[in-house]
């Protein structure tokens, strides 16, 4: 019998920027972009969550909501310093571990305990430990599939463990609402909920005429397994990053070069720490160029040699933004900076050799 399990930390940048400032703790606090632009919510403490601010939220919203609101850029490097021990932690009680996220990840319980019994003193262990070791809160659901897991680890947020014993799944979803079902999207959410289908249950029972109308494809047969809790991917643990970017909108559109080149530049400063922070380098950078119209241009280019250098991606994606405006000219809502082609070393170059 499988024992997956889910663990999730519990709004994690928030809660490590409690840890390094507790005289956060009380107030609300939105870890995102600019509220007085065009910045979006990354996560919000619970004390923000009960004004209904939550993570992708406009954070010119999130400030509506809540004007004594504290709002903080997120500061990506110390996250995963958290994160890292987080996870040394984990895997010093548990060997079988797909992370899916900075911040969560699956862990296959079955490779420690025998039955769900034991599975549910193991994840009390990991809290304990991870807690132990940072700090930090997190909350576990404990299944026989990955899709179980991962809803019940929202169940009883935070520090919560939800445990769904084998020949339970079923029950269990029935009740929820059909957006919690992952690959339940907006649109198929609202064609689902147009028909009357407002539960994971209703999911569960359509007949195989109404799946093909309401969802047609692959689709309907994969979400109607997954509401009766079947679901039969195990971890991969051979899951790697294929690239690694930074993105940001500005307040108001851009034209001036040098003021694009010095965005650009400040990219590769994040884009560099996170490969060094993952020991990872690139051959392939690419500049993303989206305009007043919400038009997106892309120009990449590989380089002989993986880089992880912040200057190094700099002059080269600058070059590429130069290209890219050569191609279409125009003012620019948004610039990012990705490297691709990612391997674990820094390959030397011929100047280096």
């Amino acid at each position: 019998m499988r024992i997956f399990a889910h663990l999730d930390l519990d709004a994690f940048f928030a809660a490590v920027e409690e840890l390094e400032s507790p005289e956060l703790r009380e107030r609300p606090l939105v870890v995102g972009g600019d509220p007085h632009g065009r910045g979006v919510v990354s996560t919000a403490n619970y004390a923000a969550r009960k004004f209904g601010i939550h993570s992708a939220m406009s954070a010119a919203e999130a400030l509506r909501r809540c004007p004594r609101a504290v709002f903080l850029r997120p500061l990506h490097a110390l996250y995963r310093q958290y994160s890292r021990v987080v996870w040394d932690t984990v895997a010093e009680i548990v060997p079988r571990v797909e992370r899916t996220g900075i911040d969560e990840g699956y862990l296959d319980l079955g490779t420690v305990a025998p039955d769900f019994t034991r599975a549910r003193t193991v994840a009390s262990a990991i809290q304990t430990a991870v807690r132990g070791r940072t700090s930090l809160t997190c909350s576990l659901g404990v299944g026989t599939s990955k899709v179980v897991c991962k809803i019940a680890s929202d169940r009883r947020k935070p520090g919560g463990i939800t445990v769904v014993p084998p020949g339970t799944e079923a029950r269990f979803l029935a009740p929820l609402p059909v957006r919690l079902l992952p690959g339940v999207g907006p649109r198929a959410e609202a064609r689902l909920r147009t028909s009357g289908v407002e539960t994971i249950g209703a999911i569960a029972s359509l007949g195989d005429a109404e799946l093909r109308t309401l969802l047609p494809g692959s689709l309907g047969p994969l979400l109607r397994n997954r509401a009766r809790g079947v679901d039969p991917r195990d971890l991969d643990l051979e899951l790697e990053p294929v690239s690694v970017s930074a993105e940001d909108t500005f307040a108001r559109d851009l034209t001036d070069r040098e003021r694009l080149h010095d965005e650009v530049r400040r990219l590769a400063e994040l884009v560099s720490e996170r490969l060094g922070n993952a020991g990872l380098s690139g051959r392939t950078v690419t500049a993303k160029l989206r305009y007043g119209d919400f038009s997106i241009r892309t120009r990449s280019t590989t380089l002989p040699a993986a880089v992880d250098d912040a200057t190094v991606i700099g002059n080269v994606a600058c070059g590429l933004l130069d290209r890219g405006l050569r191609d279409r000219p125009g003012a620019l809502r948004l610039v990012g900076v990705g490297v691709s082609g990612l391997s674990p070393y820094r390959q030397l170059s011929l100047d280096e050799s």
